[in-house]
C-alpha cells in the first residue's frame, strides 16, 4: 500500500476548484484510490457555522481544516483540500505537516469567476452584504509555485488528466492503475 498524499486546489472563489475535485475524485476512484475531501465550505458549516470571515477566524479554520486533513493522511487516507485559502501561510500550513503533498492552482480570470458566481458571494460583495470575499476586498495571494497550474476556464477533463500525471510522476499513485471504463 502507499502512503497517503495531500493535493492542495487552490484560486478564486468560483474558479472552477469543486468542479475540478468532483471529477478528479471520479477519475481516481476508478483507478482505486479512495480520497477523501475536505471542503471549506462544508467544513465552515461545522467548524465555524456562523462565519464572520475575519482575519482570527479564518487563520483558525485553516488550521483546523489542515489538522483535519494531516489527521487522515497518517490514517493512510489520501486528502484533496478543496479550498480559496486566500493567504499562502494557509496553504504553506500543510506542507508543515504533510510531507507527500502538491499544490494546485487554478487559474481562472477573476470576470469569468464573476460571471459564474454561483454562490453569489461576488454579487453580495458588490451590493456591500461581504466585506471579505478573496479577489475583490481581500488580496488572493497566487501560489508562488505550484507544483501545477490548470486553467478553471478551459476543459476540466484537461485539468484532471494533468493532475493525475503530477501525482503519477510523484509516484503518489501508480502508473499503472489506468482507469476503468466510464
Amino acid at each position: 500500500m502507499r502512503p497517503a498524499f495531500a493535493l492542495w486546489i487552490t484560486g478564486l472563489p468560483a474558479s472552477g476548484k469543486s468542479t475540478i475535485t468532483r471529477a478528479l475524485v471520479r477519475d481516481l476512484a476508478s483507478r482505486g484510490v479512495d480520497a477523501a475531501v475536505l471542503e471549506s465550505d462544508a467544513l465552515r458549516r461545522v467548524l465555524t457555522p456562523h462565519p464572520t470571515y475575519g482575519d482570527e477566524e479564518r487563520d483558525t479554520f485553516y488550521q483546523s481544516m489542515v489538522y483535519i486533513g494531516s489527521l487522515l493522511v497518517a490514517h493512510g487516507v489520501p486528502v484533496i483540500f478543496d479550498a480559496t485559502a486566500h493567504r499562502r501561510t494557509y496553504r504553506a500550513g500543510v506542507r508543515g505537516r504533510i510531507e507527500r503533498c502538491i499544490e494546485v492552482y487554478v487559474d481562472c480570470p477573476l470576470d469569468v469567476c464573476i460571471a459564474r458566481d454561483p454562490k453569489g458571494i461576488y454579487r453580495k460583495a458588490r451590493s456591500g452584504e461581504a466585506s471579505t470575499v478573496p479577489g475583490l476586498q481581500a488580496a488572493y495571494e497566487p501560489p508562488e509555485h505550484p507544483e501545477l497550474v490548470v486553467s478553471g476556464s478551459g476543459d476540466t477533463g484537461d485539468a484532471v488528466r494533468a493532475i493525475v500525471n503530477a501525482l503519477e510522476a510523484k509516484g503518489f499513485i501508480s502508473r499503472l492503475a489506468a482507469p476503468t471504463a466510464s
